[in-house]
């Protein structure tokens, strides 16, 4: 019997109530230009019509896998994922989000390329009325220096898994997994990978489509979000602490001024860079 090959990505995607958004996520999964990928779809007990749209996509597309479980929040989501996952790499795709067509095929061959254990894309933030960069990489840069890659990444700021591949081996090496119960997960999480995994590799030009929903699990369970948000960025500070890591160096301070409730007008600093923000449109660096 021929041994099954193994996928060169496993795209992993936590799905719960995503109806309206879901099948422009999985076309742009199934469409892409690396074919060797499994994606690994995980419902956390929806109760629209998810479930039946992932059934849909997955006996068309051997592909697909379906896990069908329970509701119990995306960290457990996206660890039953890591726990299935077979291929070299790992990415993961929110079902309410969606990439390039050639997201992983770039990022897989960068990695491949350079031996990395992660690769990055871009981000461009969606909502009902644009789209801006939410993450501009200048250019392709390949290091093994943790403050680096932080930098980078533009963590802690952004501290998000979704616009990065990781090696397999390396995660589960180091039992990588999300902390469950909690909302914010990434910004533990993320830190911890780029601390763990070795080599990295931006990718310019290839981009994940974040779409802010306003209907999001963090802004329908206010009071869960903010408490979590500020018990995982202690987190996340006292870990960049304790491997050396000075946080006024990477992270943005913002100083608002604002006008009836609405911020006119910002000055953000990081490490030596300054750049002033007139109503959110208009930027400038000095």
């Amino acid at each position: 019997m021929e041994t099954p090959k193994t996928p060169k990505v496993s795209i992993i995607v936590p799905v719960y109530n995503s109806e309206k958004f879901l099948n422009k996520c999985l076309d742009s999964l199934i469409n892409q230009t690396l074919e060797d990928i499994e994606i690994i779809c995980v419902n956390d007990g929806s109760t629209d019509n998810s479930l039946k749209i992932l059934q849909e996509y997955a006996a068309k597309d051997k592909r697909i896998q379906i896990i069908d479980k329970q509701n119990e929040g995306l960290s457990a989501t996206r660890n039953q994922g890591i726990d299935r996952a077979t291929g070299e790499y790992i990415g993961f795709v929110d079902s309410d989000d969606r990439v390039d067509l050639n997201f992983f095929e770039k990022l897989y061959l960068s990695a491949q390329k350079y031996d990395a254990d992660i690769a990055v894309g871009e981000i461009i933030r969606l909502n009902k009325f644009n789209k801006k960069i939410h993450l501009k990489l200048e250019k392709e840069t390949v290091t093994d220096d943790f403050e680096t890659k932080l930098i980078l990444c533009d963590v802690p700021d952004k501290s998000y898994v979704w616009n990065k591949i990781y090696k397999t081996e390396e995660l589960k090496k180091h039992n990588l997994k999300f902390l469950y119960g909690r909302i914010y997960e990434d910004v533990v999480y993320t830190p911890q990978v780029l601390y763990c995994l070795n080599k990295l590799v931006t990718v310019p030009g290839t981009h994940y489509y974040y779409w802010r929903n306003p209907n999001s699990l963090v802004t329908s369970r206010a009071q869960k979000a903010n408490e979590d948000s500020v018990w995982a960025r202690n987190e996340a500070k006292n870990f960049l602490i304790s491997h050396n890591i000075d946080i006024t160096k990477i992270k943005t301070q913002t100083k608002r001024y604002k006008l009836f409730g609405f911020s006119v007008f910002k000055i953000q600093k990081k490490g030596n860079k300054t750049t002033y923000v007139l109503f959110n449109i208009i930027k400038w660096q000095a």
